[in-house]
């Protein structure tokens, strides 16, 4: 069984549902139209762009190669994490902590399948490696923004809690305990959310692109398993990661709270 392939004209019918939501938009003064519009565009480029930039990598199939669009995909995602702090630390930090708890999950849960389950010849194949390594980016970008921003939020609301605690001679993981377990369930939540929906609720993208593409369906609900495994791991790696090392970072070794490491609330 083959695919059907789509041409560039076939999506000129399903884009009108676009300009449909446009539409609405101004028919009922939302004012979405703009960003519906931008977001629309940025999509097709994006997409377009990486189109042909995975046609490249599979053709040279470079570690080289490889490696060097793993790590942009890194730094993207650690942006992401960043811009969507309402208090960010402060100094290197800012961009650092997401940068290195991201690379540190999705790249070791990456490698771990490349080499213990799917075993691609080269292990580096970018058909593998890359789309693997954006799945599990994705959601692990949301859990460890998601678990920061409980983090950092919860810390100044919960001031005065924690330094009661320290004054009294807690340690300064004693007193960050609660404010810590909040965001850790915050940054879990999500994937927690979407194991329990899959399969019921929804058809993931994978698994449909896998069918569409020809593939038995229970070959596709395999290769699915073995990825929201890779995404749990991976998001509950990254989110423990950044969410202890934000409360560490966040106290000293005088068990002191450090509220001066985080900037000023970022409006919006």
């Amino acid at each position: 069984m083959t695919y059907i392939q789509l041409a560039y004209s076939d999506l000129i019918l399903p884009a009108c549902l676009v300009v449909m939501d446009g539409v609405l938009s101004l028919v009922l003064h939302l004012k979405l139209e703009r960003q519906l519009a931008i977001a629309t565009v940025r999509m097709v480029v994006q997409l377009v762009l990486v189109g042909y930039v995975l046609t490249f990598l599979f053709a040279v199939v470079s570690p080289i190669w490889t490696a060097l669009a793993a790590f942009i995909m890194v730094v993207f995602a650690s942006r992401e994490i960043m811009v969507r702090q309402k208090r960010r630390l402060l100094g290197f930090w800012t961009y650092g902590l997401g940068a290195g708890c991201t690379l540190l999950a999705a790249g070791t849960v990456t490698m771990f399948s490349l080499l213990t389950q799917l075993h691609p010849e080269p292990w580096y194949h970018p058909r593998y490696a890359l789309p693997l390594l954006g799945m599990i980016l994705g959601n692990t970008m949301t859990g460890i923004s998601l678990g920061l921003d409980v983090l950092t939020n919860g810390l100044v609301r919960e001031r005065a809690a924690v330094e009661a605690c320290l004054a009294l001679g807690g340690t300064r993981y004693q007193a960050l305990l609660p404010v810590l377990r909040d965001a850790l369930r915050s940054g879990f939540m999500p994937t927690i959310n979407g194991m329990a929906a899959i399969g019921l609720v929804s058809l993931p993208g994978m698994m449909t692109g896998q069918i569409l593409a020809g593939v038995e369906p229970i070959d596709a609900v395999k290769y699915q398993l073995l990825i929201m495994f890779l995404i749990a791991g991976g998001t509950g790696l990254g989110t423990l990661a950044a969410v202890m090392g934000g409360g560490r970072l966040l106290t000293d070794h005088r068990h002191r709270l450090r509220l001066d490491r985080i900037a000023a609330e970022t409006p919006g």
